[in-house]
């Protein structure tokens, strides 16, 4: 049975200059090695939420535990090396000249020895296919390697819980699956949790469970297999279906017998590759 890793417990936030709560009583928890995708439109309270979970900002009331540690100024510290971020502009987390040196830069802080951080650097180097460029200017590498040098930089740390801010929404949609493929191989690999805040719905199909927030609320909290078919519109919570449940649906309506969840884009080539081999 999967241990819950995070656990939020009634937690509400006002910012001081606002009419209402940013966040409204929200509870849910989250399983060890799970895949969660926060969404919403603008001003859902899905950056604050982040931000409460990073110990960032402090809720006006209720509990947040990280892996056994509520999120307070005594465990606050402890609570920070079990989380890596990485950021929509990679280039926002650059500090040094050099790919290898800004990997290093998180083990630096935690006072690690030269030899023992130079063998971790190059092995999360590795871990993304980056280890041929870490004499490399990080400024000078495409969009969808300098996320992979984010990444690395944040998997050097070994943290338990690894949180994308919408950090594959300024890649093009190849570079984009390369990174999401790669986070769920490291995540199956080193036994990680994933919460990922996404305006992309396409993304949503390789996580667990979908978190959707509105105005601070949490409206669902469910499989994205069953997202699309338990809304009633959901242009209303500012998303977007995505382009393999549109056709689902269309053709659902043109009689073909395609199932009643949504499928993924793989799926359903499979499925549309299956129908006509049997013509």
């Amino acid at each position: 049975m999967a241990n819950n890793i995070i656990d939020v417990r009634n937690i509400s936030f006002k910012y001081d200059d606002a009419n209402k709560n940013a966040i409204n009583d929200l509870s849910f928890s989250i399983d060890e090695g799970e895949w969660v995708s926060i969404i919403g439109k603008n001003g859902s309270g899905k950056t604050t939420l982040i931000n409460l979970l990073d110990g960032l900002i402090k809720s006006n009331n209720g509990d947040i535990i990280v892996d056994n540690l509520k999120i307070d100024n005594k465990n606050l510290g402890d609570v920070r090396d079990k989380i890596g971020i990485v950021f929509q502009n990679p280039e926002n987390q650059f500090v040094a000249s050099t790919v290898k040196e800004d990997v290093a830069f998180g083990l630096e802080n935690r006072q690690y020895n030269i030899s023992k951080m130079h063998k971790i650097v190059d092995n999360s180097l590795k871990e993304v296919d980056m280890l041929k460029y870490k004499d490399s200017n990080p400024s000078k590498l495409s969009g969808g390697q300098q996320q992979r040098v984010a990444l690395a930089g944040v998997i050097a740390i070994l943290p338990k819980i690894i949180i994308l801010d919408e950090s594959t929404s300024m890649l093009d949609p190849k570079a984009k699956k390369v990174i999401i493929n790669l986070i769920n191989k490291l995540r199956i690999k080193n036994k990680l949790t994933v919460l990922s805040i996404t305006h992309d719905m396409n993304e949503i199909q390789y996580s667990d469970r979908v978190l959707l927030l509105k105005d601070g609320n949490l409206i669902k909290n469910i499989s994205p297999l069953k997202l699309f078919n338990e809304l009633d519109d959901v242009e209303n919570y500012g998303l977007e279906i995505p382009f393999s449940e549109k056709l689902r649906l269309q053709l659902k309506k043109n009689g073909f017998n395609i199932g009643n969840n949504y499928i993924n884009d793989e799926e359903i080539v499979k499925w549309i590759t299956q129908y006509y081999s049997k013509m």
